[in-house]
């Protein structure tokens, strides 16, 4: 019986994640060895190593073991370091950021380029694009055998909420990552896994590192906006209409300043980067930039600092809350602002901790991020394999749990 088209393409996705995921974890094998560990005919196994080889996702070495009487040595399949096969793509609201990983999880590149905050969605993708194209010059790599493409997408949004055309923001934002999924389809030949780009890097936080094995993580990032992020049990939540994590638009302050969302007081009107920037030149201290913040902060400027302990506190108070409600066991604070100046993570921690409740060694840990930028990519890079049909629940000959495929760095 053939299997409907949908069906039988889930199917060879995941046969092929088990081939690779057999390589990756014993390095080169002949094909009759991975027939036996995984559990597949040699006629099935032989049509998914062919398309890997022709896609160049693996490559044929000869068998060097010494061998008894005449005969062509064996093949050996191992996975192709040469090959982009993972793409982590993070837009930002000024630039997007690439990680490439090969089929071994090791990072191979990573780089970003700037874009007007003005930019179409097209523009966006073509400098996308770009970067993807001389990536793979620099490095040495190509990108034919790419199994999937994960896309971190800025600001409020999820594309399980229903068509709205009373709302042409959200609308504009529906249309932009559609426009984003096809394009990358289309170009790479690989499935897309597409979601907020935040709440990637709050994923990538929690299982960047395997030997943490940090299971319940609340993520927070300061930057133009101000989102977040929830990992539970090593997954992360995304909410049941996906828009979890909005955390810049908690509100403190009912009379406070009227923020974009439409509310007063939200925390993004007094810890985001325009925020913080328009209150230190109100205040005499004209900052037009991160780096003139950044400069400031360094010298001790008391009124530089007097808003970032502000900030500090807007913020302590609202991770505080969630931590009461949520209980994680560790709390991150990223993005560009929290790079300004250890004020801020400090009066954060300090005001986090008077609003938890006294369960003393329980409380949670509270640090600043450990990935900078590249946080949303590696996240979305993470999110493709926690959503491939081996990753997300089918346990293989070597039993390797979704959470225990980290990304590394390549020492190449």
């Amino acid at each position: 019986m053939t299997l409907p088209t949908g069906v039988h393409a889930l199917v060879r996705r995941t046969h092929e994640d088990r081939v690779l995921q057999a390589l990756r974890e014993h390095g080169a094998m002949t094909r009759g060895d991975l027939a036996v560990r995984i559990g597949l005919s040699r006629t099935t196994l032989s049509e998914i190593t062919s398309q890997l080889l022709v896609r160049g996702v693996i490559s044929v070495s000869s068998d060097e073991a010494p061998r008894l009487g005449r005969g062509r040595p064996a093949e050996r399949l191992t996975l192709d370091p040469a090959a982009g096969q993972y793409l982590g793509v993070d837009f930002g609201r000024r630039r997007v950021r690439i990680v490439v990983a090969n089929a071994a999880h090791d990072v191979v590149a990573s780089d970003a380029v700037g874009y007007d905050a003005a930019a179409s969605w097209g523009e966006r993708i073509a400098a996308a694009f770009d970067l993807v194209d001389r990536l793979g010059i620099e490095r040495g790599l190509h990108f034919d055998g790419v199994l999937g493409v994960g896309i971190g997408f800025p600001g409020p949004f999820s594309p399980r909420v229903p068509h709205e055309p009373s709302e042409p923001v959200a609308e504009a934002r529906r249309a932009g990552a559609t426009l984003m999924r096809t394009a990358f389809a289309e170009r790479f030949e690989a499935p897309v896994v597409l979601d907020n780009n935040t709440r990637l890097a709050g994923l990538a936080e929690a299982t960047w590192d395997a030997a943490a094995g940090i299971d319940h993580l609340l993520y927070l990032r300061l930057s133009d906006g101000i989102g977040g992020g929830l990992v539970v049990g090593g997954r992360l939540v995304t909410g049941a209409s996906g828009l979890a994590g909005e955390f810049g638009h908690i509100s403190l302050d009912g009379n406070g300043e009227r923020c974009r969302c439409g509310k007063r007081g939200c925390l993004e009107t007094v810890a985001s980067t325009d925020a913080i920037l328009r209150r230190c030149t109100e205040a005499g201290v004209p900052v037009a930039t991160l780096d003139e913040l950044t400069d400031a902060a360094g010298t001790g400027d008391p009124i530089v600092v007097g808003v970032l302990r502000e900030a500090g506190e807007a913020v302590g108070r609202v991770l505080g809350s969630l931590a009461v409600a949520l209980n994680p066991s560790e709390i991150v604070i990223g993005g560009e602002i929290a790079l300004v100046s250890d004020v801020i993570i400090a009066q954060a921690a300090a005001t986090t901790a008077y609003e938890l409740l006294p369960v003393g060694e329980y409380s949670p840990t509270i640090r600043g991020a450990v990935l900078g930028d590249e946080g949303g990519a590696i996240g979305a890079i993470i999110a493709i394999f926690q959503n491939s049909p081996l990753l997300a629940g089918y346990q293989s000959a070597t039993n390797v749990a979704p959470a225990a495929t980290p990304l590394r760095r390549s020492n190449t």
